[in-house]
């Protein structure tokens, strides 16, 4: 029912109304021909987001359809909407995101691989270089600017400094 457009809302609530019983259901869906399909199981599992299917999640970074991989970082970025506390590592999610801000056609995708990368700028060299660059260089004026947030100095980047570091500038410098 999520393939059809009509049917798509009604199945997406039912869906979730199933909370994490309906993970085996979610997994077999992100193989689906459909892409929507695919897109709704990604934005299913940004609430339900469990360790053993991050592998799955992951592997949506390579899906030919943009929505389904717009998702997918969202999904990768944000902790507002999860009910559990899952979180990928460093070095299973930055390099694939970094490749994707830097070489993703569309600006929508590399615009939300910036939230990505952004997680890791205060603790990875790679990630910092790969913001800066696209606050200098990307085609859209739109992936600039949000990069530039996340840039050391920008906006989102001093927000987010983590918490021990801020208490530690706060202190000034321990002897």
């Amino acid at each position: 029912m999520l393939a059809a457009p009509y049917r798509a809302a009604v199945a997406y609530k039912a869906l979730l109304q199933f909370g994490s019983r309906a993970l085996p259901a979610v997994r077999a869906g992100l193989q689906h021909r459909s892409a929507d399909v695919r897109f709704h199981c990604c934005r299913f599992l940004d609430r339900y987001l469990q360790p053993d299917t991050l592998a799955d999640l992951l592997d949506m970074l390579n899906d030919n359809d943009e929505r389904v991989r717009i998702t997918t970082l969202h999904t990768l970025a944000c902790d507002r909407c999860k009910e559990g506390s899952c979180r990928p590592e460093e070095a299973d999610v930055l390099p694939r995101a970094i490749e994707l801000l830097t070489e993703d056609p569309s600006a929508h995708v590399r615009a939300m691989a910036i939230e990505v990368v952004g997680q890791f700028v205060h603790c990875n060299p790679e990630a910092v270089a790969a913001i800066e660059a696209a606050a200098r260089s990307d085609a859209s004026s739109t992936v600039r600017k949000k990069a530039g947030w996340y840039a050391p100095g920008g906006t989102i980047h001093r927000r987010s400094v983590p918490r021990e570091s801020r208490i530690a500038s706060a202190h000034g410098p321990q002897n």
